[in-house]
């Protein structure tokens, strides 16, 4: 086997993946000779979900490029917003991500979630045979051969969450439209159709109802509507 050595830089956005040391200018890597530039790159800890551009002395190349000794590498983030083949745009959650998947459907974005943990397994196969963006804070899920496509969350606040979400993948926004339980479209529907889900005070106060088409849930303007109303505000202020 022949050793070589490259010398790699990460983008700065990407410095939370690798070691401190690694994490500001230019340095020394031994590669193996073989591992291709990819592998190379994950070993380092980036998932390659997040590798925007593969810089190897001022040209681009691909993930499956063999590093050769002497070579600079400068590892770049996804470009903003990003490009996602195919249509629409949809995307699975993990277990972890339950609040940022209501607040997507809120917002009318196709967002599967799984409230239980199948494993990463079954994940990174429901994401490539349903073409959704896998989105999860998971960096081993998303290193996943099989996946179709993902996205590391960088957040723990699920304001950022959403925010970094709508400005990497800039999604059709179409708040009100969908289910926030399942993720089903949502119709306009009477009071008596959703009667059996009214206690009295919401009988009396409320005249305008929708109901998921999927799951039945009824849908009034009730106590957090406000609430959610700044969630929806904030959003197509800046991303609409």
């Amino acid at each position: 086997m022949n050793t070589a050595e490259i010398r790699v830089e990460v983008a700065p956005g990407l410095a939370l993946f690798v070691p401190h040391a690694r994490r500001t200018g230019a340095h020394p890597l031994t590669v193996d000779g073989v591992s291709t530039l990819g592998h190379v790159i994950e070993s380092l800890g980036v998932p390659l979900t997040e590798v925007g551009a593969l810089v190897v002395d001022g040209r681009e190349v691909p993930a499956a490029h063999i590093p050769a000794d002497g070579e600079s590498v400068a590892v770049r983030a996804v470009r903003r917003p990003q490009e996602v083949p195919g249509a629409p745009l949809r995307f699975l959650l993990d277990v972890h991500l339950g609040t940022l998947a209501r607040r997507l459907r809120l917002l009318g974005v196709d967002t599967a979630y799984e409230s239980t943990d199948i494993g990463d397994p079954a994940l990174s196969a429901r994401s490539a045979a349903e073409k959704r963006v896998l989105l999860s804070r998971d960096r081993g899920l998303l290193r996943r051969r099989e996946l179709w496509a993902g996205g590391y969350v960088y957040s723990t606040s699920p304001d950022e969450q959403l925010h970094d979400v709508l400005d990497r993948f800039a999604p059709e926004l179409r708040p009100w439209t969908r289910c926030t339980a399942c993720n089903g479209l949502l119709r306009k529907a009477t009071k008596e159709e959703v009667a059996d889900q009214l206690k009295g005070g919401t009988q009396k106060s409320y005249d305008v109802f929708a109901q998921c088409t999927e799951c039945g849930r009824a849908y009034w303007k009730g106590a957090h509507h406000q609430q959610l109303e700044a969630i929806v505000e904030r959003a197509l202020a800046e991303f609409a």
